[in-house]
Protein backbone atom coordinates (compact mmCIF):
# COMPACT_ATOMS: atom_id res chain seq x y z
CA UNK A 1 0.00 0.00 0.00
CA UNK A 2 1.41 3.44 -0.89
CA UNK A 3 2.56 5.73 1.91
CA UNK A 4 0.41 8.65 0.80
CA UNK A 5 -3.18 9.88 0.62
CA UNK A 6 -4.60 12.07 -2.15
CA UNK A 7 -6.24 15.17 -0.65
CA UNK A 8 -7.25 16.95 -3.87
CA UNK A 9 -6.79 16.45 -7.60
CA UNK A 10 -7.93 19.22 -9.96
CA UNK A 11 -7.43 19.56 -13.68
CA UNK A 12 -6.44 23.02 -14.90
CA UNK A 13 -8.89 24.21 -17.51
CA UNK A 14 -6.14 26.23 -19.20
CA UNK A 15 -3.28 23.75 -19.48
CA UNK A 16 -4.83 20.31 -18.88
CA UNK A 17 -2.24 19.81 -16.14
CA UNK A 18 -3.56 17.88 -13.17
CA UNK A 19 -2.67 19.46 -9.82
CA UNK A 20 -2.67 17.02 -6.93
CA UNK A 21 -2.16 17.48 -3.21
CA UNK A 22 -0.86 14.40 -1.45
CA UNK A 23 -0.31 13.78 2.24
CA UNK A 24 2.63 11.46 2.71
CA UNK A 25 6.20 10.55 1.90
CA UNK A 26 7.63 12.11 -1.28
CA UNK A 27 10.20 9.31 -1.53
CA UNK A 28 7.39 6.84 -2.26
CA UNK A 29 6.06 8.61 -5.36
CA UNK A 30 6.57 6.93 -8.72
CA UNK A 31 6.79 10.09 -10.83
CA UNK A 32 9.23 11.38 -13.42
CA UNK A 33 10.85 13.71 -10.86
CA UNK A 34 10.64 14.63 -7.22
CA UNK A 35 12.02 17.92 -6.00
CA UNK A 36 14.50 17.94 -3.16
CA UNK A 37 14.49 20.92 -0.79
CA UNK A 38 18.27 20.75 -0.67
CA UNK A 39 21.01 22.70 1.04
CA UNK A 40 23.61 24.45 -1.10
CA UNK A 41 26.12 21.58 -0.90
CA UNK A 42 23.59 19.11 -2.37
CA UNK A 43 25.21 16.44 -0.21
CA UNK A 44 22.27 15.68 2.06
CA UNK A 45 20.97 17.10 5.28
CA UNK A 46 17.89 16.87 7.47
CA UNK A 47 14.19 16.81 6.71
CA UNK A 48 13.08 15.96 3.19
CA UNK A 49 16.67 16.33 1.94
CA UNK A 50 17.92 13.62 4.28
CA UNK A 51 14.95 11.37 3.54
CA UNK A 52 15.54 11.62 -0.22
CA UNK A 53 19.26 10.91 0.12
CA UNK A 54 18.63 7.91 2.39
CA UNK A 55 16.00 6.45 0.07
CA UNK A 56 18.03 7.05 -3.11
CA UNK A 57 21.19 5.46 -1.74
CA UNK A 58 24.87 6.44 -1.88
CA UNK A 59 24.86 6.82 -5.67
CA UNK A 60 22.88 10.04 -5.27
CA UNK A 61 25.56 11.63 -3.07
CA UNK A 62 28.22 10.50 -5.53
CA UNK A 63 26.42 12.21 -8.44
CA UNK A 64 25.69 15.31 -6.35
CA UNK A 65 29.42 15.67 -5.62
CA UNK A 66 29.96 16.25 -9.35
CA UNK A 67 27.49 19.17 -9.44
CA UNK A 68 29.57 21.61 -7.35
CA UNK A 69 26.65 22.69 -5.19
CA UNK A 70 23.73 24.93 -6.03
CA UNK A 71 22.85 28.55 -5.32
CA UNK A 72 19.66 29.65 -3.59
CA UNK A 73 16.77 29.80 -6.05
CA UNK A 74 18.53 27.63 -8.63
CA UNK A 75 18.00 23.93 -9.43
CA UNK A 76 20.04 20.96 -10.63
CA UNK A 77 18.97 17.47 -11.72
CA UNK A 78 20.22 13.97 -10.98
CA UNK A 79 19.00 10.42 -11.47
CA UNK A 80 16.67 8.96 -8.84
CA UNK A 81 18.67 5.77 -8.25
CA UNK A 82 16.79 3.64 -5.67
CA UNK A 83 13.76 5.96 -5.57
CA UNK A 84 10.60 5.14 -7.52
CA UNK A 85 11.06 8.59 -9.13
CA UNK A 86 13.31 8.57 -12.18
CA UNK A 87 14.96 11.89 -11.34
CA UNK A 88 15.59 14.22 -8.42
CA UNK A 89 15.55 17.95 -9.03
CA UNK A 90 17.51 19.64 -6.25
CA UNK A 91 16.66 23.24 -5.40
CA UNK A 92 17.91 25.44 -2.60
CA UNK A 93 15.18 27.47 -0.96
CA UNK A 94 15.79 30.70 0.90
CA UNK A 95 16.23 30.93 4.64
CA UNK A 96 13.51 33.19 6.06
CA UNK A 97 14.99 36.42 7.42
CA UNK A 98 11.80 38.40 7.89
CA UNK A 99 10.88 38.82 4.23
CA UNK A 100 13.04 41.82 3.40
CA UNK A 101 15.86 40.00 1.65
CA UNK A 102 14.11 38.81 -1.49
CA UNK A 103 12.90 35.56 0.04
CA UNK A 104 9.62 35.53 -1.92
CA UNK A 105 11.38 35.96 -5.27
CA UNK A 106 14.00 33.34 -4.40
CA UNK A 107 11.33 30.83 -3.41
CA UNK A 108 9.38 31.47 -6.63
CA UNK A 109 12.66 30.93 -8.52
CA UNK A 110 12.99 27.50 -6.90
CA UNK A 111 9.66 26.45 -8.39
CA UNK A 112 10.26 28.12 -11.78
CA UNK A 113 13.76 26.67 -12.17
CA UNK A 114 12.66 23.19 -11.05
CA UNK A 115 9.80 23.21 -13.54
CA UNK A 116 12.13 24.57 -16.23
CA UNK A 117 14.52 21.66 -15.69
CA UNK A 118 11.61 19.24 -15.84
CA UNK A 119 10.51 20.76 -19.18
CA UNK A 120 14.08 20.65 -20.52
CA UNK A 121 14.22 16.91 -19.73
CA UNK A 122 10.66 16.19 -20.95
CA UNK A 123 9.54 15.11 -17.47
CA UNK A 124 5.75 15.21 -17.38
CA UNK A 125 5.06 14.40 -13.71
CA UNK A 126 6.78 16.23 -10.88
CA UNK A 127 6.27 16.31 -7.11
CA UNK A 128 7.24 19.16 -4.79
CA UNK A 129 7.69 19.26 -1.03
CA UNK A 130 6.92 22.49 0.85
CA UNK A 131 10.28 24.11 0.06
CA UNK A 132 11.87 26.25 2.82
CA UNK A 133 9.07 25.69 5.37
CA UNK A 134 11.08 23.41 7.65
CA UNK A 135 14.38 24.43 9.20
CA UNK A 136 14.57 27.41 6.81
CA UNK A 137 11.51 28.84 8.66
CA UNK A 138 9.65 30.32 5.67
CA UNK A 139 6.09 30.92 6.93
CA UNK A 140 3.78 28.19 5.63
CA UNK A 141 0.97 30.26 4.11
CA UNK A 142 3.12 32.64 2.04
CA UNK A 143 5.29 29.69 0.95
CA UNK A 144 2.27 27.64 -0.16
CA UNK A 145 0.80 30.67 -1.95
CA UNK A 146 4.06 31.17 -3.85
CA UNK A 147 4.28 27.44 -4.63
CA UNK A 148 0.76 27.09 -5.99
CA UNK A 149 0.71 30.37 -7.93
CA UNK A 150 4.12 29.78 -9.51
CA UNK A 151 3.40 26.18 -10.45
CA UNK A 152 0.03 27.07 -11.96
CA UNK A 153 1.54 29.97 -13.92
CA UNK A 154 4.39 27.78 -15.22
CA UNK A 155 1.97 25.05 -16.32
CA UNK A 156 0.11 27.22 -18.82
CA UNK A 157 2.36 25.92 -21.61
CA UNK A 158 0.77 22.48 -21.19
CA UNK A 159 4.12 20.72 -20.80
CA UNK A 160 3.10 18.80 -17.67
CA UNK A 161 0.65 15.97 -17.10
CA UNK A 162 0.69 16.34 -13.32
CA UNK A 163 2.21 18.62 -10.71
CA UNK A 164 1.99 17.23 -7.18
CA UNK A 165 2.34 19.08 -3.89
CA UNK A 166 3.42 16.43 -1.42
CA UNK A 167 2.73 17.52 2.15
CA UNK A 168 4.23 15.82 5.18
CA UNK A 169 1.60 16.92 7.71
CA UNK A 170 -2.16 17.46 7.92
CA UNK A 171 -1.88 21.22 8.50
CA UNK A 172 0.25 21.78 5.40
CA UNK A 173 -2.05 19.57 3.31
CA UNK A 174 -5.09 21.56 4.50
CA UNK A 175 -3.30 24.81 3.62
CA UNK A 176 -2.52 23.63 0.06
CA UNK A 177 -6.08 22.33 -0.23
CA UNK A 178 -7.36 25.82 0.55
CA UNK A 179 -4.87 27.74 -1.63
CA UNK A 180 -4.68 25.61 -4.79
CA UNK A 181 -8.23 26.43 -6.02
CA UNK A 182 -7.43 30.14 -5.62
CA UNK A 183 -4.28 29.77 -7.71
CA UNK A 184 -6.16 27.84 -10.40
CA UNK A 185 -8.88 30.52 -10.47
CA UNK A 186 -6.25 33.20 -11.23
CA UNK A 187 -5.38 31.85 -14.70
Amino acid sequence: MPAFETIRSDLSAVSNTRFTIILGDITELAVNAIVNAANSSLLGGGGVDGAIHRAAGPELVAECRTLNGCKTGQAKITRGYRLPAKHVIHTVGPVWNGGGRGEDDLLASCYRNSLGLAMDHDLKTIAFPAISTGVYRFPAEPAATIATRTAVAESVSGDFDEIIFCCFGDEMAALYDRLLPMALARI
